[in-house]
């Protein structure tokens, strides 16, 4: 029957009408071939050798276990560490024993050794400049008559300024004079601030404070001066071992010998461990130094063979990916299957039969649609523990409702049809006339909402499992890299990658949806018997 389907002119019509929207096609051999590549995910992204030759034999790892103690003889039944193996002097003292991995050698379950990890070392020194703040005190005619940091504003020694005036500096306007003398003449003023420009041609800001009328006026009024903007970027300075600088920067020609020697005894003691960061004072402006070495700690970014970055327990996020894309179709076809599988049997029951077998199955849907699924599955997650079976059986009975009352209605519209009526009159079983006769006309919308159902179990299967109660650990999952990202925000990689992957799939899901959907004519069912 299957085979008269396929070849029926109706079939072949909707074929060749689902091939015209391109993009629905495209998408369709898109997700064949990702599906195909992740099927052979052990032949592309592995930690075990594709085959390797030990003492004269061959081995065949992904297609057979073998233990440790076949490799070590060490008595070890356990399964070997290749790597590992690949070092000993066992195997590498002989020639004649080697190994071939995949192309990409390493797997979603291993965890990297930070060693294998090239980084740099080199301890790189950034100078953040820090904003320019200053205040001072001055009478009733401008001089000032205390000062903090002012000199650094006017590029002036510090203990040169007190007794000169301010007007000596800057040009101050109205309103900065007006704001100024009415709190000598002890009056009530909000506070001000002004932008204004030194004879250095430094653009400062100068505010005061709120002021309340006092017993007796004040004798001196603070001013306080804040940079307006950074006139200096961050520069970094970069030290190899020898304490030698290989930076191009200008900056080191301006320390002095005593803040170089500073600098350099910390470069020397960030070698060996860890060091706070320092405060320096270069021409007049204050630096935070800040000494960074490259280190390997989990999470990792995106760097040489490890393109899409390690996530937190040292596994390569491209590696879990590609098989968690494997685990995410499997189970998104499988539950499909299964839950349309029991809606179809039960809507075919409930519409072929009608009457008070219809009724009491309404009846008994709608309680079973009323339990609260996710309690269930953290009921039985709890007792019987977290596997993919279980996950599929779970899901799979509450999955199919849906599409139970489209196939419930698709078979209340046929069973009355002339074909029908006219099998039932020839003596033809009802299994027969539901399996060859109603069921190939009414599936279309079995055909039409698989894609949309697809696309919804792997969304389920990345939130369940982001939320803890999907797959165990450490089965590959995207939802449990997103858990990951949730927990170090910082670690980009781990949004963007798993993230795209989904979006990518689901994207192509839809669009094969809408080209299958397209392909039927919504409002005519013509008959395939």
């Amino acid at each position: 029957m299957a085979f008269k389907l396929i070849n029926n002119p109706i079939t072949q019509k909707r074929l060749s009408r689902f091939k015209e929207n391109k993009r629905a096609y495209i998408s369709f051999w898109i997700l064949i071939i990702f599906y195909c590549i992740s099927i052979l995910s052990e032949l592309i992204a592995s930690s075990e050798p594709l085959y390797m030759k030990f003492n004269g034999k061959y081995y065949f790892p992904p297609f057979k276990y073998y233990s440790e103690d076949i490799f070590m003889e060490n008595g070890r039944q356990t399964r070997p560490d290749y790597k590992k193996i690949q070092k000993d002097s066992k195997f590498a003292s002989n020639p004649d024993n080697y190994m071939v991995f995949p192309i990409f050698p390493y797997g979603p379950y291993e965890s990297i050794q930070p060693s294998s990890i090239v980084t740099s070392d080199d301890v790189k020194v950034i100078f953040s400049p820090m904003p320019m703040v200053a205040s001072i005190n001055i009478s009733k005619d401008y001089i000032i008559q205390k000062s903090f940091s002012f000199g650094y504003v006017i590029d002036k020694d510090e203990k040169d300024i007190i007794g000169l005036s301010l007007t000596s500096f800057y040009q101050l306007s109205e309103g900065i004079r007006l704001a100024i003398s009415r709190r000598f003449a002890n009056l009530e003023s909000d506070s001000s601030s002004y932008k204004i420009i030194g004879n250095n041609k430094k653009e400062m800001e100068i505010s005061l404070s709120p002021f309340s009328p006092r017993s007796l006026p004040p004798k001196t009024v603070r001013l306080i001066f804040r940079e307006t903007e950074a006139k200096k970027e961050k520069q970094i300075l970069t030290f190899n071992k020898g304490l030698n600088n290989i930076s191009k920067s200008e900056l080191w020609d301006l320390l002095s010998d005593e803040n170089r020697n500073i600098i350099l005894d910390y470069v020397e003691k960030r070698f060996i461990g860890v060091v706070d960061n320092n405060i320096i004072n270069i021409k007049n402006r204050f630096y935070t130094l800040s000494f960074i070495k490259e280190e390997v700690t989990y999470p990792y970014p995106p760097s040489g063979v490890h393109f899409m970055g390690i996530d937190s327990t040292g596994r390569d996020v491209f590696a879990r990916i590609l098989y968690g894309f494997r685990t995410s179709l499997t189970f998104g076809i499988m539950l499909v299957l299964f839950s349309m599988g029991i809606g179809i049997v039960i809507g075919a029951i409930q519409g072929y039969y009608g009457g008070i077998i219809d009724i009491t199955c309404q009846r008994l849907i709608e309680i079973w649609g009323a339990l609260p699924f996710f309690y269930i599955m953290i009921l039985m997650g709890s007792i019987y523990g977290q596997s993919l079976i279980l996950l599929l059986f779970l899901y799979g009975l509450f999955n199919w409702i849906g599409i139970s009352y489209y196939m419930r209605g698709e078979f209340l519209r046929l069973r009355k049809q002339p074909f029908v009526e006219a099998a039932k009159c020839m003596g033809i079983s009802s299994t027969k006339i539901i399996i060859k006769y109603i069921l190939p006309n009414a599936i279309v919308p079995v055909v039409t909402f698989f894609p949309f159902s697809l696309v919804g179990a792997i969304a389920s299967l990345a939130a369940l499992d982001y939320l803890g109660f999907g797959l165990p650990a450490p089965t590959p999952s995207w939802g449990e890299l997103l858990f990951e990202a949730q927990q170090f925000r910082w670690a980009w990689w781990l949004i963007l990658y798993p993230s795209l992957a989904l979006f990518i799939v689901m994207i192509l899901g839809i669009f094969l949806g809408e080209g299958i959907r397209s392909a039927y004519d919504p409002k005519k069912y013509t008959r395939l018997n």
